[in-house]
């Protein structure tokens, strides 16, 4: 059992789960995470409740130029055979200058559930969504303007078989550390108990 793990199952308080995966490497972090059960990923997002809010420059950091995207490994717990468990966010500024960020989901799916276009929005305003997270993946937006060179065409998420897993869907996301972020998965209002963790690739990834 990792140390992360253990430290869950203790009830740590974030403070200290965070300092354990900043003193990880990328590759160290990603392993940690990697052996994360549901159960766990839903004990870490109720930790993060405590966490300092998230801001979408975590996503993004400042000095990232407009349409150039920045990777986020994720790893979620629904019932899939491993390797379909993990996939990328891939997040934007967009050029319009708005405060909010373009993204979507490449995976081992996509070629079959589609690409899952999302905007990621402040939740600040909304005290029930504030209370999920302070930044919200909303997969009822898709980009409405240019995206990065080499994503794929923008859809939305009402076409094809990737209407059973977006439309209809949001994720409020709570920060873990400086790399690391979790959410929680809603269809409408309606929470689906299920959990993914992201860690932001290195700027050079």
């Amino acid at each position: 059992m990792s140390e992360l793990i253990h430290l869950l199952h203790q009830g740590a308080p974030i403070a200290r789960l965070a300092e354990i995966l900043d003193g990880l490497t990328h590759d160290e972090r990603l392993h940690a995470l990697s052996a994360t059960s549901r159960a766990d990923q839903r004990a870490l997002y109720v930790a993060a409740g405590q966490a300092p809010s998230l801001t979408l420059d975590f996503f993004v950091p400042d000095g990232t130029p407009r349409r150039v995207a920045v990777h986020h490994k994720g790893r979620n717990s629904l019932p899939l055979p491993s390797p379909f468990r993990f996939f990328e966010k891939r997040f934007a500024l967009p050029e319009d200058g708005s405060a909010r960020l373009f993204g979507y989901n490449e995976g081992l799916t996509r070629s079959w559930v589609g690409p899952g276009f999302f905007v990621a929005l402040p939740t600040a305003g909304n005290p029930a969504w504030q209370e999920r997270g302070a930044i919200v993946i909303d997969y009822f937006q898709v980009p409405d303007g240019p995206v990065p060179d080499g994503w794929p065409p923008v859809v939305p998420n009402s076409k094809g078989l990737q209407s059973f897993v977006y439309d209809g869907t949001r994720d409020f996301m709570r920060r873990v550390s400086n790399h690391v972020s979790i959410g929680a998965a809603y269809k409408g209002e309606k929470s689906l108990d299920h959990y993914f963790t992201l860690c932001r690739a290195p700027s050079d990834g």
